[in-house]
């Protein structure tokens, strides 16, 4: 039964409690116990709420029976990216720095979450302050992949990748700065949206670098992405970035056609800039056949190469890092990992002109992405170069080796998902990426719901055993 309940999607269960059929407090049950028994192969949590997540799931039911049901989050259980601040409960970063850290207030998103009625299991692994790793130097082990434990689960939300693939919990929080959302997505085989940049409110969660920093939903589909985004969505004083902008009916704007869409694929990035294995090549271009398929119009788009594109990214999100953490660096620098204090190393090594070049070729590369996108929906590429590689195999410069696939649409702030589109022979997960026009994400996700429903791999699940 725990396992059966645990690879519910969101929207099964959602559906499941608004009948009466399924219990707040069963579901959540079910899912602790699947968790006390698989976590410890795969590391996903740093801090189960179980307690908390029983007494939250009790009075989910009790507002159920009285007929007071708040939507399609309630009841439904969640975990959080470890960089969310919530009120009374350990925060950490995933960081020797942030040990005892223990908020007063919850980050805006979190009491969003709270208020839809959703239900906290526990706060999940990520990568150092979101950017270094996979680290084994830290107070907690890295996350590892439910596919194949010896491999990478992306990051740095590699605790959320890890728990909605395994069943853990029903959805999760990320948070992508340059592919920290997509990234785990795709090597876990999840659905994981990284919203225009505004779009959702990142108060009260730690940040990385203040200009390329999203944050957003994980979750076994589209749909649960687009229920998720609903509840976590909307204007905030509190983030100076926050957009004052109506948010849309997501889970409504899935149905209905998607013929006529027109989509651009942005086939250089991952057959010239950062050359996907054939495995991947083959399902994009399988992928992109299903979106004609579909009644889409597909055709080639050619923009800057990837390297600059991530040039410019990871130049600023240093920047930005370091100075956010440059402080604690002088005082506490062995209190780091290794992996992020090294990368912070060299970050301090650029100049302001370094900063303010990249700011204006920024500047550049979106309007020649918006240029691109005038008479288009939505673009497709690669999400990653390949299925998800040994967890010890990746090295702490790894995002320096090759452009990354992710970084444009944190350039430009435009939403984009990671989507998976098959399996390798091995089993392990392989995704595309799309990517549409700013707060635009009722489209994104159409299509990949679309997508979802005319392929079959939201039906195979990681095969787990608590031996």
């Amino acid at each position: 039964m725990s396992e059966e309940l645990a690879f519910l999607t969101i929207a099964e269960a959602a559906r499941r409690i608004e009948r009466k059929e399924l219990s707040p407090l069963e579901l959540t049950t079910a899912l602790i116990k699947w968790a006390e028994a698989l976590d410890p192969q795969i590391n996903a949590y740093l801090l189960p709420t179980a307690e908390r997540a029983l007494d939250q799931a009790k009075s989910a039911e009790s507002e159920i029976m009285a007929g007071a049901y708040r939507g399609p989050m309630h009841g439904i259980p969640f975990g959080l990216k470890d960089i969310y601040a919530t009120a009374g409960i350990r925060t950490t970063g995933h960081s020797k720095v942030c040990l005892d850290t223990v908020p007063s207030a919850d980050a805006t998103t979190v009491r969003k979450l709270y208020e839809a009625g959703a239900i906290l299991t526990g706060k999940l692994a990520t990568h150092e302050f979101a950017h270094g790793g996979p680290s084994f130097d830290l107070p907690w082990p890295p996350a590892r992949n439910p596919w194949d434990k010896t491999r990478f689960t992306g990051g740095s939300s590699s605790g959320t990748g890890a728990a909605v693939a395994a069943g853990l919990v029903l959805g999760g929080t990320g948070s992508d700065t340059g592919g920290s959302i997509r990234g785990p997505a795709a090597f876990c085989g999840i659905a994981g949206l990284k919203p225009s940049y505004g779009r959702i409110s990142r108060a009260g969660i730690l940040p990385l670098a203040f200009s390329l920093d999203h944050t957003g939903p994980m979750a076994w589909t589209a749909e649960d992405c687009a229920i998720m985004l609903g509840a976590m969505a909307g204007h905030d004083p509190a983030d100076p970035a926050s957009a004052d902008r109506p948010v849309p009916d997501y889970r409504a704007a899935l149905a209905g056609d998607v013929k006529g869409l027109r989509v651009g694929l942005i086939r250089h990035f991952y057959e010239d800039d950062n050359p996907a294995n054939e495995a991947t090549r083959q399902a994009i271009a399988a992928a992109v056949k299903v979106l004609e398929d579909l009644g889409c119009s597909v055709r080639e788009v050619r923009l800057s190469p990837l390297a600059d594109w991530a040039a410019c990214g990871i130049l600023i999100m240093l920047a930005e890092g370091y100075a956010i953490h440059e402080a604690n660096l002088r005082e506490r620098f062995a209190d780091y990992g290794e992996a992020f204090r090294d990368r912070m190393a060299l970050a301090a090594l650029i100049s302001g002109g370094d900063y303010v070049q990249a700011v204006r070729r920024r500047r550049e590369l979106v309007s020649e992405f918006s240029s691109a996108m005038a008479d288009l929906d939505l673009v497709v590429t690669a999400a990653a170069p390949s299925e998800a590689p040994a967890i010890d195999a990746v090295g702490k410069f790894a995002i320096f080796e090759r452009p990354s696939l992710t970084m444009p649409f944190n350039v430009t702030g435009m939403p984009a998902m990671s989507v998976c589109c098959g399996y390798t022979s091995a089993g392990l997960p392989l995704a595309f990426q799309l990517g549409g026009k700013p707060f635009d994400e009722a489209t994104v996700l159409k299509l990949a719901h679309a997508y979802e429903k005319a392929t079959p791999w939201r039906s195979t699940r990681p095969h787990l055993s608590a031996t």
